[in-house]
């Protein structure tokens, strides 16, 4: 029994020594496990509170106080999950431990070495300089951006309200508050009803005796807040003061921001309204685009229709002048800059008075003040081809079309020229050029179209061998404008009249007398009607015209003679300017002038229009874009200089002005520019263009080719 009894206590005892050391080894090793953990995890073990502290002070604008909650609960929460899992719910050893360290999460977010590497070095990035901004706020840091930014002064300013605060009775702005809401005391309604005034006297209410007079109280002798306290406030007055500077600092930058953006997104609007605008000459483009290709279609369908019927006459297509679809250009012309003259065309030794051309890299006609024989140019080469000879005057205005050329001059006759005959004229000319007498007249010599002269009877026929085809003469005095539209041609003199041809025949059908339509002028604007002339003595009497011209851009100027100074003619309607400043429409059925459109106040120099606007250029510096359904002003032009040429189109308006330049003025945008490059060295004196094709001639005796 006793050996028994003995073993057993001893086996008990055996028990619970194995069961010891067994505990004490997995203790052991489980503290161990717990040392390494907290040791790799010591940087993760900062407090909930400390990390609120931390996003507070660097972060409060950035991030909200519901965001800084969130990320310190879930900070928390995921440490604790790591340690219930690293302390018993799953067995993890430091093997393990080394084998995956990267493996450890915060909830489900993966640490990384990165982040190992920052917080291991969160002591010197707090310590780092932080770069100071420039600008207006480079004399604010980031901390105190962030500190000025925290409410605090509120905070501060409440406390500070709240030590001052006094205990009192109940004064005046809350007696009808504790009149209404206090029980019924008499000591208290007593108190209510005797209030303090501003003078220290007692109101006593009615019914009561006066009670005897109390020196009144000043509220700050009833509070005293000692020396530290008020120390305090004035630090954090003046903490909250720099603060207020701050935060006065970041507005000012918040606003020269807004301004910056305000500009950037004025110069987008800027350029988004300039691609509008782009976008809206594109399509007038287009449309001028389809109704050439429509004018070319319709012309060619006419000629394969003339083709078959063996017609002798060919077809001819639309005037140059009212031809808005596009030209054709050789592949040379697109290499070519835009805005620049790359040609001129020297040979004249006085101002171009007056030029025209077919089509580009066609023929071009031009003449001068002191040379009757207008000159004929090939565009392709930039050489001279032949000249016209058979005018006795200067040529003041000229017309082509194709192989047609008219011209008028001074010597008060007009010319229908046929340009696919003057090479050969020019080649007979030049073998011999001298005068011959006719002995079958009386001795009058006059001038062959081919420069050979002839007798007088001769001047109403014309040489068939010689490029003149027709001479009409009828006027008086100088022709200064015409224009000429298939069959029909109207010419206007220093005479004062208008003349409508026929150029099949030669014959004048139609005398337009200008002076009676000045003495019969009809309303112009619709209310108003047309003012005098300007020169009512001359016009009235007859005399010859002329006017000064204002001074061009070099100081030069002349006597303007060109009474009629441009016409132009749609269908029946026919348009004129005249020296009296006045555009007249008028009916070539009937001769009458219907309307009168006044507004220029000088001689009116160019004019186009077409089935809406009139464009018409004056001495007055001026263009005047009229509304051809109203009768009324649609848009005016302002310039420096006299405009003496001029002409338009659904996009821009090419003028000459006055100027070594020439103006361009777009209709779209409402900006003018000026063509100067490798341009004249005086004064433009007249243009014309076709589509990307610009050809002018100036005071200094040159023609020049422009690319648009």
């Amino acid at each position: 029994m006793a050996p028994g009894s003995k073993s057993k206590p001893a086996g008990d005892r055996s028990e619970p020594v194995h069961t010891e050391d067994g505990n004490s080894s997995s203790s052991a090793s489980r503290s161990n496990l717990a040392f390494m953990s907290k040791t790799l995890l010591a940087p993760f073990a900062h407090k909930k509170a400390d990390s609120t502290r931390i996003l507070s002070d660097l972060a409060p604008v950035i991030m909200t106080p519901r965001m800084m909650n969130a990320a310190a609960t879930v900070t928390s929460r995921s440490r604790g999950s790591i340690n219930g899992i690293l302390n018993g719910s799953s067995r993890m050893d430091f093997a393990t431990l080394g084998r995956a360290p990267m493996r450890l999460t915060l909830g489900s977010r993966r640490v990384t070495s990165r982040d190992l590497q920052i917080v291991e070095a969160r002591e010197e990035l707090l310590s780092a300089e932080v770069p100071e901004p420039d600008g207006i706020a480079s004399d604010v840091s980031l901390l105190r951006g962030f500190n000025a930014t925290i409410p605090s002064s509120d905070r501060n300013r409440t406390r500070r309200r709240q030590v001052r605060n006094v205990d009192t009775r109940n004064v005046g702005l809350r007696q009808g508050l504790l009149a209404s809401c206090m029980p019924d005391d008499g000591e208290q309604r007593e108190e209510i009803q005797n209030a303090t005034s501003e003078d220290g006297a007692t109101v006593v209410g009615p019914g009561k005796k006066k009670g005897k007079r109390r020196p009144r109280e000043s509220l700050s002798t009833t509070k005293l807040l000692g020396k530290d306290e008020l120390s305090r406030q004035a630090q954090e007055i003046i903490r909250d003061k720099e603060n207020l500077h701050v935060r006065q600092s970041l507005i000012t930058s918040e606003i020269a921001e807004v301004d910056s953006k305000i500009v950037a997104l004025s110069e987008i609007r800027h350029r988004l309204e300039h691609d509008l605008l782009k976008t809206q000459e594109d399509e007038l483009e287009l449309d001028d685009e389809l109704e050439g290709v429509r004018e070319r279609l319709e012309f060619e369908e006419i000629s394969s229709k003339q083709q078959k019927a063996t017609s002798v006459r060919t077809p001819q297509i639309a005037p140059s002048r009212r031809r808005k679809g596009p030209v054709f250009l050789p592949s040379e012309h697109d290499e070519l800059p835009p805005a620049v003259a790359f040609m001129t065309l020297e040979g004249h030794i006085s101002p171009i008075t007056a030029l025209d051309f077919s089509e580009p890299y066609g023929v071009l006609v031009s003449s001068s003040q002191d040379d009757t024989q207008p000159r004929v140019w090939d565009l392709m080469t930039g050489s001279e081809i032949s000249r016209l000879r058979g005018h006795r005057g200067v040529v003041k205005c000229i017309q082509v079309e194709d192989n047609l050329c008219l011209t008028g001059s001074d010597d008060g006759s007009a010319r229908l020229w046929n340009l696919g005959a003057v090479e050969d004229d020019w080649e007979r000319a030049s073998l011999s050029d001298v005068p011959e007498e006719d002995g079958d007249q009386d001795g009058e010599l006059v001038e062959k179209p081919n420069g050979i002269q002839c007798s007088s009877s001769s001047q109403a026929s014309t040489d068939s061998d010689g490029p003149c085809l027709r001479r009409l003469e009828g006027h008086s005095k100088a022709v200064t404008a015409l224009y000429f539209e298939d069959d029909c041609l109207v010419t206007g003199a220093s005479d004062k009249t208008l003349r409508q041809w026929d150029l099949t025949t030669g014959q004048c059908v139609l005398t337009m007398d200008i002076l009676w339509a000045i003495s019969h002028s009809s309303i112009g604007a619709a209310g108003a009607s047309s003012p005098a002339p300007l020169f009512p003595g001359l016009v009235a009497a007859g005399a010859n015209f002329a006017v000064p011209t204002p001074p061009c851009a070099d100081g030069s100027w002349e006597m303007y003679q060109d009474f009629v100074g441009a016409v132009q003619f749609w269908g029946y309607a026919l348009v004129s300017g005249s020296g009296d400043g006045a555009v007249r429409m008028w009916d070539m059925r009937t001769g009458q002038a219907h309307r009168t459109l006044a507004g220029h106040t000088g001689p009116v120099t160019c004019l186009q229009f077409d089935e809406i606007h009139i464009a018409s250029g004056s001495l007055d510096k001026s263009i005047r874009i009229w509304d051809v359904r109203t009768g009324s002003t649609f848009e005016t032009i302002k310039y420096d200089h006299g405009v003496t040429c001029l002409q338009f189109d659904s996009r821009k308006v090419i003028a000459a002005t006055g100027e070594n330049g020439i103006k361009i003025y777009n209709r779209t945008t409402m900006q003018h520019s000026t063509l100067t490059t490798n341009g004249h060295t005086r004064p433009v004196q007249r243009l014309r263009y076709m589509d990307r094709y610009l050809v002018s001639g100036g005071r200094d005796a040159t023609v020049k080719v422009w690319t648009l």
